[in-house]
């Protein structure tokens, strides 16, 4: 069977019915075995990663396909990742039973979870500096993809590092080092260190049950399943939400010579041509009103931006040809292939079924397959930017990237080293806009000129054309992702973050403070950027402020509207060498991601001028049914609180019972005509039912800033009473 058919023709026969069955057989087995996973978020490209050492289908934080690889991560439903594969390979396998395997393989992957042959032994995120805390008003603010540090090492070379060890049925341990790096010129990919050892251990105990055995015609072998993008599932179709229309191409597949500096090993993917849309050209994933409505899609957002520009990628940076030999094989990986992402192997995958095995070793040893966007699109570039053929070639699912490493014989002892990079890059957010807009303002024409200016510099070039300039920016990526590993992580470091930011809001102003980082390289000052209305929405930088400085308040806000912040320290380049392809003196900023809030500040009410108007709401207040009160207040997430309303800007409100004991006390020093209290004691004790008396004392002279009159003086006091019932 020629490889070509070994790749597409299996998956062609698979009936919908079946697919219905996959997809049942991967819930039962995420529900079987539910891994812990954690986020590696600390620059623009946002991953989850399991402790089982891969991440198969449906098996992340939402549960479903196009989850995590999410890119940039700043915005919702980014993500590219539908499910990832890891098998093991061997022949003439004894297990510790006994038992010969002719074939034998390890799953994890597709859609098995993994359970009963990868088993967990570390799961550990280790990072440079401990994570900032970013507070707005007095709450913490972080976003879904939170990374939960377990271990501050201030030597290690990136700024985040995910550790996992498991070992598996094979008797072979696996260790798997994830790094990520916030130099802005650095941090779109992840790189990921793998290390095969022949442990002889095969499952999750310290005894070795198989220490003599060695492993011969070892292959390790991945899949990607990826669809560009989440965010244009539901506009250009359902199909593509699990790769329908993605197009997979390769390079340093030795079927031919590459162009000039594309002389990398590497696979990826973009959003290709979905044949049932024909409601415009869907490269890039416009969003157009004639696709709409779409769940997902604000129903202003429909000037054409491009929600699915972005490539993504797999770069392999190392891999040796001999166990502990250290030298990279650029025959690796030798087997790269496109199987059909709902082929029948891919799923129920079992290591005590010979036959099943046997499909699979096949499958991971097939050698090199025609480059899958070459067998859509014959003609090459040209066909890719006016695409005709179908991505899926007839299959149900779509087809996958596939890539095997080996044969390798690996004696008791023995390890073999490979190092993946996987990557996004593409259009800005500005740039997928304007190009969109101008798209959409042509009448959807795809052969349209597209003037856009970045940089100083202007070109005019059709949409897809401006979409496939994302396929060069994703190889630069895999360029300096190689330079930064070649020169054992040499990538200029970025400044740390301040370790504290936090954001008040006031009446008038909305109030920064931040404090500057223990460690780190130099910096020369601070950046504060500030989008409304939505965390993901349009920054701009509204003030730079000098290394000393700890403090800013914003008096721009307008009442009514949300507001959203970061701050970034900075440095002015001059220590940066250039070193893995880094722009040499640019300045190098700290990573937006570790100081960027994610619940909004707004200007709260004005002052009260008189008592007369001081307002406690709800007023009586019946903890277990508040809600459904008039004029309760409702904080999502969070504890209800009791509100006071239009006090003076510069107050202490102490809370009593009606014996006249103090119960809290809250100062007010935000100049606005908001408080709040949580109902409980300063002790943090939940109160009790009662009537409760609120003395509310000026602790300043306020005077209208208009006219100078005194409108409180210091001392000035009032009791307003108020009921809880529990």
């Amino acid at each position: 069977m020629s490889n070509q058919m070994n790749v597409f023709s299996q998956a062609g026969r698979i009936a919908a019915v079946a697919g219905m069955v996959i997809m049942l057989w991967s819930t039962i087995d995420v529900a079987e075995a539910q891994y812990q996973r954690k986020w590696l978020s600390a620059g623009s490209m946002h991953n989850w990663y399991s402790e089982v050492g891969n991440e198969h289908e449906s098996s992340g934080f939402v549960g479903s396909q196009q989850d995590g690889w999410r890119w940039p991560g700043i915005y919702r439903f980014r993500d590219s990742q539908a499910m990832k594969g890891l098998w093991i390979g061997a022949t003439n396998v004894t297990d510790d039973a006994g038992t010969n395997f002719p074939i034998r393989v390890v799953h994890a992957g597709p859609r098995v979870s993994g359970q009963g042959e990868f088993f967990p032994l570390q799961f550990e995120m280790v990072a440079k500096y401990d994570n900032p805390l970013v507070l707005v008003d007095g709450e913490i603010s972080e976003p879904e993809a939170n990374m939960v540090v377990d271990r501050v090492d201030p030597d290690i070379a990136p700024d985040r590092m995910l550790v996992t060890k498991v070992n598996t049925l094979m008797g072979i341990t696996m260790e798997r080092n994830i790094k990520q790096f916030s130099n802005t010129f650095h941090d779109n990919y992840h790189v990921i260190e793998y290390t095969f050892t022949n442990t002889g251990n095969v499952d999750a105990d310290a005894d070795i049950e198989l220490p003599n055995q060695t492993l011969e015609n070892v292959y390790f072998y991945w899949q990607w399943r990826l669809s560009v993008a989440k965010e244009t599932r539901y506009v250009i179709g359902n199909g593509t939400g699990w790769g329908l229309n993605a197009m997979n191409d390769v390079r340093g597949d030795g079927l031919r010579a590459d162009p000039p500096g594309e002389d990398f090993r590497a696979r990826f993917t973009w959003h290709g041509k979905f044949p049932p849309f024909t409601l415009y050209d869907n490269i890039g994933g416009p969003i157009l009103p004639q696709a709409l409505p779409a769940i997902q899609i604000a129903p202003t957002d429909t000037l054409g931006r491009l929600g699915a520009s972005q490539f993504v990628g797999i770069l392999t940076a190392f891999a040796e040809g001999t166990p502990d030999s250290g030298v990279d094989d650029p025959a690796q990986p030798s087997t790269t292939n496109f199987p059909g992402s709902d082929d029948p192997y891919q799923s129920q995958n079992d290591a005590f079924n010979p036959g099943k095995m046997q499909t699979e070793y096949a499958v991971m040893t097939a050698g090199h397959a025609p480059r899958h966007a070459e067998v859509v699109e014959p003609s090459g570039l040209p066909g890719f930017l006016n695409p005709t053929g179908d991505p899926s070639l007839g299959t149900p699912g779509g087809i996958s990237h596939g890539a095997g490493y080996g044969p390798y014989t690996l004696a008791p002892g023995e390890s073999v080293s490979i190092i993946h990079v996987e990557a996004s890059a593409g259009l800005s957010r500005e740039a997928n806009k304007a190009i969109g807009r101008a798209f959409y303002e042509s009448g959807a024409n795809p052969d349209a000129p597209i003037t856009f200016t970045s940089g100083g510099q202007s070109h005019t070039m059709t949409k897809n054309e401006w979409v496939f300039t994302s396929r060069d920016s994703l190889f630069q990526t895999f360029q300096r992702a190689q330079a930064n590993i070649d020169g054992g992580y040499n990538a200029p470091a970025a400044p740390h973050p301040p370790s504290q930011f936090i954001v008040n809001s006031g009446g008038d102003r909305i109030a920064l403070e931040w404090t500057p980082a223990l460690a780190g390289p130099d910096i020369d000052g601070y950046e504060i950027y500030r989008a409304q209305g939505a965390y993901d929405s349009t920054y701009t930088m509204i003030h730079r402020a000098g290394a000393a400085e700890t403090s800013f308040d914003d008096v721009d806000p307008i009442r009514g509207v949300d507001y959203y912040y970061y701050i970034v320290a900075v440095n002015d380049g001059s220590a940066n060498d250039g070193s893995a392809l880094t722009p040499a003196g640019a300045p190098l900023v700290s990573s937006r991601y570790y100081t960027q809030t994610y619940t909004p500040a707004r200007l709260k009410r004005m002052a009260g001028t008189n008592f007369d108007q001081v307002r406690i709401v709800p007023n009586p207040y019946v903890l277990s049914a508040s809600n459904a009160l008039p004029g309760a207040i409702r904080f999502p997430d969070r504890t209800d609180k009791l509100a006071f309303y239009d006090i003076p800007g510069q107050c202490r409100i102490e809370i009593f019972s009606e014996l006249g004991e103090l119960v809290d006390v809250i100062e007010h020093n935000d100049g606005s005509g908001d408080a709040f209290w949580d109902h409980t004691t300063s002790s943090r004790q939940v109160v009790a039912s009662g009537v409760y008396i609120a003395v509310i004392t000026v602790t300043n002279d306020i005077v209208d800033s208009t006219t100078g009159e005194l409108i409180y003086a210091e001392g000035d006091r009032a009791f307003k009473k108020f009921v809880i019932i529990r």
